[in-house]
């Protein structure tokens, strides 16, 4: 399936754009094209599909700089995490340029290593699904027991790597007319002062502004039943681990397309 793209039209006009009405202008410097990829949930089956429709794309469509940017929440709910991570870590040798944030839940992931009393907020949230994807036994957790013992075999199946990857992701990449995020930015607050706690978990506030952030915030954290693109902010959580939909904005110069599998 081709992309499709809503495009600036040679009358000035652009034309029918995805839910939510008409876009800006926002550009990205010349000769970068972005795929912007949502929230992956364990999804590594859907993310390997994503992948190869943006080679293909590439390979259909060379571009000078080619760059993959992930909005976080590469964890839980789905059924292999830890897949998930074990391929982020290598993907780069295919030579698209790779840039990974933080979502909420990789910030969990990673308080929930030194607090096993976390299991208990976690595993409403897809934690459980988590530590199975590393081996760990859950049907104790499912019965509201065992959680020093599953908190102990996850850290010791847990990869010295993951951590290392999960400590390192960054919570905002700002390029051109664009910001990056997993859940949105706080209004009426300049770009460099937004705060991690607002950039991984931020909903209400930041959906219900319809005004300008200062840049267009490419964002997921809330899925929606199709890729969302208004003037202030684009959504490309299409509810992986639910709907078995993966997105990625695929941006160029002011043009905007989107990639959905599944």
């Amino acid at each position: 399936m081709p992309i499709r793209f809503f495009r600036k039209l040679l009358s000035g006009q652009r034309q029918d754009s995805p839910r939510g009405g008409v876009p800006s202008r926002a550009a990205l410097p010349a000769g970068l094209r972005v795929y912007a990829i949502g929230d992956i949930h364990g999804r590594l089956d859907r993310l390997l599909e994503l992948e190869e429709r943006v080679r293909d794309d590439l390979t259909a469509r060379p571009t000078t700089q080619a760059m993959a940017i992930y909005l976080g929440d590469y964890v839980d709910r789905g059924v292999n995490s830890r897949g998930v991570l074990d391929y982020l870590l290598t993907a780069d040798r295919d030579g698209l340029e790779r840039r990974f944030l933080r979502g909420n839940h990789e910030e969990t992931m990673l308080e929930y290593l030194d607090n096993p009393d976390l299991i208990r907020s976690w595993k409403k949230y897809g934690g459980l699904e988590t530590l199975f994807s590393y081996g760990v036994d859950v049907r104790p957790l499912m019965r509201g027991e065992g959680s020093e013992k599953a908190h102990a075999d996850f850290r010791a199946a847990f990869p010295a790597e993951h951590q290392a990857f999960l400590e390192g992701l960054a919570p905002i990449l700002t390029i051109g007319d664009y910001c990056f995020v997993h859940a949105g930015v706080r209004p009426g607050v300049p770009i460099e002062r937004q705060v991690p706690a607002d950039l991984l978990w931020i909903r209400e506030e930041f959906l219900g502004h319809q005004g300008d952030f200062g840049k267009v915030v490419v964002h997921g954290h809330t899925p929606v039943d199709e890729p969302m693109w208004l003037p202030n902010r684009v959504n490309v959580d299409t509810g992986a681990y639910l709907t078995g939909r993966l997105t990625a904005a695929v941006l160029e110069g002011e043009d905007v397309g989107f990639i959905t599998v599944g």
